[in-house]
């Protein structure tokens, strides 16, 4: 029976899905005999546990890896660095600072992601755990500095001043090091109280599963109904809602392709590629709607007509 916090069906439904890297390792040196099928080579697994449809590992089989979505995720990291340089520009923007700092993080979890899920790095080894630790981190730090953008936004604090930065920083590295070291010790076992699942077959972890699948759905919830708020009941625009529209519709559909097309892809492509770089180009263009909302609701410079009034 599937309880709250199991990885147990989506290491097995969902391909490339990253943070069964940590269970690999765990069940490898805990319980090797739960791997089978697919997981059972650890020279030649794809990501996952006892996956029923993998990307092999690179020159197994032919298997380039998972070339698709290192793909998508190079071509992410230039279209996001764009944001970055553009954001920079719009000096007298509201909330600029902050979102920078959100898309620097979404930046640095591209390549990060594009190691983890590649298919290059063998199951089990010390350096995809510690990876894939540190993704977990970057991931739930992530959200919480998209929440905190929709809190600048309210101008409840200054934006860009240390009563904004300081928070945003503390909190930042708060969920950092939580979620990072949650991750190494459900993969490296160093705790029993949050690293080791009970039973091993069921692969669970309470925190982990908050911290990576609950916190960035409510982040997201919570920070597109801020935003409505203020652009309809503050500004009283309409336009400026169109852009957080599409952008969470673009975020759902990542998650309903990764979560329930990416076996389908894997299986009809025979296993060369999954729906993990549909999910990426789809989070890449939500990112940069988002870009364009914030657009459409500031000022670029100090002498131009106020749109979001500080």
């Amino acid at each position: 029976m599937t309880q709250f916090g199991d990885f147990q069906t989506l290491c097995s439904q969902v391909p490339s899905y990253t943070w069964c890297n940590l269970f690999y390792r765990q069940l490898l040196h805990n319980q090797p005999s739960v791997l089978a099928g697919l997981s059972q080579n650890t020279s030649s697994a794809p990501v996952g546990v006892n996956p029923e449809c993998g990307i092999l590992k690179v020159n197994t089989d032919g298997s380039l890896g998972n070339i698709a979505n290192i793909i998508a995720c190079g071509l992410s990291f230039f279209v996001v660095g764009a944001l970055i340089y553009f954001t920079g520009r719009r000096k007298a923007a509201v909330g600029r600072v902050e979102l920078r700092i959100f898309f620097i993080l979404y930046l640095l979890t591209l390549p990060f992601q594009l190691i983890t899920t590649g298919s290059f790095i063998t199951q089990g080894s010390t350096a995809l755990v510690v990876l894939t630790a540190l993704q977990a981190g970057l991931v739930a730090t992530l959200f919480w500095t998209l929440l905190a953008n929709a809190i600048v936004a309210t101008q409840i604090v200054e934006d860009g001043t240390l009563s904004s930065i300081v928070p945003l920083g503390i909190l930042s590295l708060a969920f950092f090091a939580a979620t990072t070291y949650i991750s190494l010790d459900v993969g490296f076992t160093i705790t029993h109280a949050l690293g080791t699942s009970n039973p091993p077959q069921s692969i669970n972890s309470i925190p982990l599963f908050v911290l990576t699948s609950i916190w960035p759905g409510v982040a997201a919830l919570v920070y597109f109904g801020i935003m409505l708020y203020i652009v309809l009941g503050i500004l009283n625009e309409i336009r400026p809602v169109w852009y957080y529209v599409i952008a969470a519709i673009l975020f759902v559909l990542s998650q309903l392709d990764y979560f329930l097309l990416s076996k389908i892809i894997c299986r009809g492509s025979s296993m060369k590629v999954d729906g993990s770089f549909i999910a990426t180009i789809l989070e890449t263009a939500c990112v940069v709607t988002l870009y364009f909302a914030w657009r459409g609701i500031t000022e670029e410079d100090w002498d131009n007509d106020l749109y979001y009034q500080s």
